[in-house]
């Protein structure tokens, strides 16, 4: 008996079993490389989604001091009303569509789309809508913005 249980010890693993856990592997590896890509999406844009919201806030005080909104962002950082750092502007062309109703207020979007310099690839684009409140496109679904 002692010597039936040493010999099967020493057998190793049946094909079956094998094939088991290579049936296994390759259910976790289907769940885990698209939401490692979503994670990787969302730490890509997460620079351009602070700096929009940044870009937003100093657009309204720009358009207090001037009655209008600025025409993009090299405006609003050579006036001294942002400052987004070169390494983002590298990597996201932030454009402003932002416009003042007196019955609603500021409404409007802001777009970065990236460029061929940021990781992900370019031809990426993010979009802010003020009348939700939310961004749209790569990097998340649909995602609270305040």
């Amino acid at each position: 008996m002692i010597k039936n249980l040493k010999q099967r010890l020493q057998e190793g693993f049946t094909l079956v079993e094998i094939l088991i856990v290579v049936v296994i592997i390759g259910i976790l590896a289907a769940i885990a490389i698209p939401t490692y890509f979503d994670y990787v999406e969302r730490g890509y844009a997460s620079d351009a989604k602070v700096q929009m919201k940044n870009i937003l806030e100093n657009s309204k005080l720009y358009y207090a001091e001037n009655a209008e909104f600025p025409e993009d962002v090299e405006t609003m950082n050579s006036e001294g009303y942002s400052n987004v750092p070169r390494s983002t502007l590298d990597k996201w062309s932030f454009t402003i569509d932002l416009s003042y109703d007196d019955t609603e207020g500021i409404t409007g979007q802001l777009t970065a789309e990236s460029t061929d310099k940021m990781k992900g690839g370019a031809g990426q684009s993010i979009i802010f809508e003020l009348k939700d409140g939310k961004f749209y496109g790569y990097g998340a679904e649909e995602q609270e913005g305040s």
